[in-house]
Parts: C-alpha cells; sequence; structure tokens
C-alpha cells in the first residue's frame, strides 16, 4: 500500500459545467439503500464504496480511468469491500439519456453486462479529436453494440423506450438529493463522503468502516 499512495484531490473534484469547487467534510453517517444497485465485489465483503457520477462529467472519467483500478485492486479484489456506483446526472440533458440507459442496461442485462457498458461509455465520452461526444440514443446503442449481441441490444433498445431505466435513476437522483451531493464525482464509503487526498486516507476510511461493523 505504501507505494501506491495516489493524490485523489486533483480527480475527485466537483464537476459542475466545468467549475471546480472543493467540497465541504461531513463526518457523519448517512444511511444508503443498496438493494437493486450495480456493485463489484463479493456480497459479504464488509464495506460499501459509492461513486455518485455523470457520464458526461470529466472528472468522473478520470476517476474510472485512473484510481478505480486502483480502489478495485486493494479493496474489492481483496475481498475488503464492494463497489457501487449510482447516478447523479445535472450536467446536460444527455447525461440524463445515458443514466437512464445505463440503468435499463442493468435492468435487463445484469451486473455484468452493465459494468463492461459502464466502463466502455466513460472510455468513449470524447472522440478521437478529444472533443465531447453527444450522448444521444443513437451513440449509447453503438456503444452497447460492443459488448452485447444484437439480440441483447434489441431487447435493451425495446425496454428503454419504454423508460425501463427511469424508475431506477429516479430513486438515484433522490438519494443524491437527501445525501446533499452537488458534485461529481462524489464517493462515500460505509455511508460516509470521502474528502482525503491519498490512497492512504482511502485505505484508513475503509478500515474505519469496516471496524464500525
Amino acid at each position: 500500500m505504501s507505494k501506491k499512495i495516489f493524490w485523489f484531490i486533483g480527480v475527485i473534484a466537483i464537476c459542475i459545467v466545468g467549475i471546480i469547487v472543493l467540497t465541504d467534510t461531513k463526518a457523519e453517517s448517512v444511511v444508503i439503500e443498496y438493494d437493486g444497485q450495480p456493485y463489484i465485489g463479493e456480497a459479504s465483503a464488509p464495506v460499501e464504496i459509492v461513486e455518485f457520477g455523470d457520464y458526461k462529467c470529466s472528472h468522473c472519467k478520470d476517476f474510472n480511468d485512473s484510481l478505480f483500478p486502483l480502489i478495485n485492486e486493494e479493496f474489492v479484489e481483496t475481498g475488503k469491500a464492494k463497489f457501487y456506483y449510482m447516478n447523479y446526472s445535472f450536467i446536460a440533458a444527455d447525461s440524463n439519456t445515458a443514466a437512464q440507459f445505463g440503468e435499463t442496461v442493468y435492468k435487463e442485462l445484469g451486473n455484468e453486462k452493465f459494468w463492461s457498458f459502464h466502463h466502455l461509455l466513460f472510455a468513449n465520452q470524447t472522440n478521437a479529436s478529444g472533443q465531447e461526444n453527444l450522448m444521444s440514443d443513437e451513440f449509447l446503442v453503438a456503444v452497447l453494440a460492443e459488448i452485447a449481441s444484437e439480440e441483447e441490444v434489441e431487447k435493451v433498445k425495446q425496454a428503454f423506450s419504454e423508460e425501463g431505466g427511469k424508475e431506477a435513476w429516479n430513486l438515484d437522483m433522490s438519494t443524491a438529493k437527501n445525501l446533499g451531493i452537488v458534485a461529481t464525482p462524489s464517493i462515500y464509503i460505509g455511508g460516509k463522503e470521502f474528502t482525503g487526498k491519498t490512497m492512504t486516507d482511502f485505505a484508513k476510511m475503509v478500515e474505519e468502516a469496516a471496524n464500525a461493523k
């Protein structure tokens, strides 16, 4: 762990129409409903790590590309924690489109396909020229088609046209609102907001959450 001290502050920041500010510390533990949410890790893992994110947020992409692999290796694959993703989509109208489409993928195709789509969507956030992609229905379908069969894609398209992911998205947005979240990515560990700066801070908070069980 000592060799993997990583300064988080450059990535775990607020993404509000391009303005970066810092969050206030929130030391109190809050209750988050995890049932029915996509996660990676062992069901028996003692600690819940949650990212509230927006698929249009550049800092969320940085988190997914750079920090998630470290968190996955150090805490998820070792059985110390499980990692959840919940939507707080607020940057643009297509943020909501992407979030609801992702929820539809999870509902129709399951957890494994959701995470493949999730990572690929962040990988395709920008195009080859560095411009931000419009997350239209057509774009989202094209991304899904890279990791799903034609039959699976059609299943998701049909469910999405019937607002199949809207209820789950509404639940995420309500949770984020109740927590007072105004930034993405916002990370919670064991029901407490992470406001540290290093991987050492992160590990300490995971350990404290495990000990509190």
